[in-house]
């Protein structure tokens, strides 16, 4: 398979030509007719450089620095990885907003690659390793040598591929994990990677960045070139984080975001209360800013979570999109960080939402079929035109990790009675149980904001 690349910039012929240029076999192999189209195209182009017209074969990504002072260069170039997570279909709009990669969680069957390509994108793309909690077994020696030889064929099909940036080994594989030779044949993986793949450095995406795990990466699995973690909440300390682990290695964080529903205050029943959408946003911005930001000597890159949408506790709690393809102002706010400017019209600011008066902190309890009011707090700089939606689901009792797959609690029918401007009159479901209310708040642009409320009915 061959991918081709067109580029028109300003920039220097590449490391990756100037090496060929003084290589003769080169010269041979594309024919004096193609050395004078090359030296006429340069011409025509005056100072523009010379241009990576049809270019074949993978990136050069190397990270190079020490003592906390690191720089990833592709094909020679600095390149500071700035994207997130994502779901299909949605690479163009993360594009458009300022990312310039993205990170997986498999590989499947490489397509993936060819979008970010068609984009200009770079992938980080994960391998996804066996988890303890998932039943795999890192005491059988044959299940971990089977595992191993899948990913060498992986990695020789799509190591070439120009869009790769670095491979993943697993995905936070520290949650509920007791067997340490998990990180051996990460240490495996890696050795293996680097034998079939020198052009691109391999990393393993943790749950947090605590000190047990650092110590194990550092005493079993040294061939990584770099620590990858996942914080949310925990984002605040992370610069503190690296000092008191000792990380003597580069990090990336392959997930941030909002803070995460075990992170949250909870009801008296242990409902998590999410954040509205307004202040996810903050959040975003604050974790960009004043962690990411400062930073960028020993955090070389960084993925928001998530560009698309999940159910993960609730369908709203992580998605910086909706179902369907709107915008919330978490996505506005990485516009914003992305490209140094906020997007000419900005998804409605919802920032909280009340029942009865009572907040969602309060542990609210009522009767069956009581009578509900509810009121959000909301507002459009553009002074759009808004639609509201209100819908009531049973509680998640989900109580998987790790972002497993989670099933979404049906919605509630005929408990909204009357919905106008900012209010809504509703009846508390004839069921005894947790529920949560929604609100989604749409403009005419694309825009959504929203908030939701955990309540009981007893």
């Amino acid at each position: 398979m061959i991918w081709r690349n067109t580029i028109f910039n300003q920039r220097p012929m590449s490391p990756n030509l100037r090496a060929l240029a003084k290589d003769p076999r080169w010269f041979l192999q594309r024919g004096v007719g193609s050395l004078l189209m090359m030296v006429a195209l340069g011409l025509s182009l005056g100072g523009c450089g010379l241009i990576e017209t049809g270019f074949e074969g993978p990136s050069r990504v190397e990270i190079l620095g020490q003592s906390g002072q690191y720089q990833m260069l592709r094909n020679g170039e600095v390149y500071r990885p700035v994207g997130a997570g994502s779901v299909p279909g949605q690479l163009e709009s993360l594009k458009a907003h300022g990312a310039n990669s993205i990170r997986t969680w498999h590989v499947g069957d490489g397509g993936i690659l060819d979008d970010a390509h068609a984009l200009g994108l770079t992938v980080s793309l994960c391998l996804d390793v066996g988890r303890e909690r998932l039943g795999f077994d890192y005491d059988d020696a044959d299940a971990v040598a089977e595992q191993l030889e899948e990913f060498r064929e992986t990695v020789r099909k799509f190591k070439n591929h120009p869009a790769l940036l670095t491979w993943i080994i697993g995905n936070e594989l520290n949650i509920e994990s007791k067997n340490p030779k998990v990180w051996n044949a990460v240490n495996d993986i890696a050795l293996m990677i680097k034998a079939e793949d020198p052009n691109h450095p391999v990393t393993t995406a943790l749950a947090g960045l605590g000190s047990k795990e650092v110590r194990a990466l550092a005493q079993r699995a040294p061939a990584l070139d770099f620590v990858s973690a996942q914080v949310y909440g925990g984002i605040s300390g992370l610069a503190q984080a690296m000092d008191r682990v000792g990380l003597d290695k580069p990090l990336m964080v392959t997930e941030w975001g909002t803070r995460g529903h075990w992170e949250t205050r909870a009801t008296q029943w242990r409902a998590p209360i999410e954040l509205s959408s307004a202040r996810k946003a903050e959040h975003y911005i604050s974790g960009y800013k004043n962690v990411l930001e400062p930073n960028a000597d020993r955090i070389i890159g960084s993925y928001a979570f998530l560009w698309g949408q999940k159910q993960e506790r609730t369908p709203t709690w992580y998605g910086t999109l909706t179902a369907s393809g709107h915008r919330t102002e978490a996505a506005d706010a990485l516009f914003f960080l992305w490209q140094g400017r906020w997007p000419e019209n900005r998804a409605p600011r919802v920032s909280g939402l009340t029942l009865n008066g009572k907040r969602p902190e309060s542990s609210l309890r009522v009767r069956p079929g009581q009578r509900l009011e509810a009121q959000v707090s909301m507002l459009d700089r553009e002074a759009d035109p808004l639609t509201l939606t209100w819908i009531v689901r049973p509680e998640s009792q989900a109580k998987q990790v790790g972002g497993d797959l989670e099933r979404v609690p049906p919605v509630v029918p005929g408990l909204l009675k009357v919905s106008e401007g900012d209010r809504a009159l509703l009846s508390a479901p004839a069921t005894s149980g947790a529920y949560r209310l929604f609100v989604r708040v749409e403009d005419t642009a694309g825009g959504v904001g929203h908030a939701n409320f955990p309540f009981w009915v007893r």
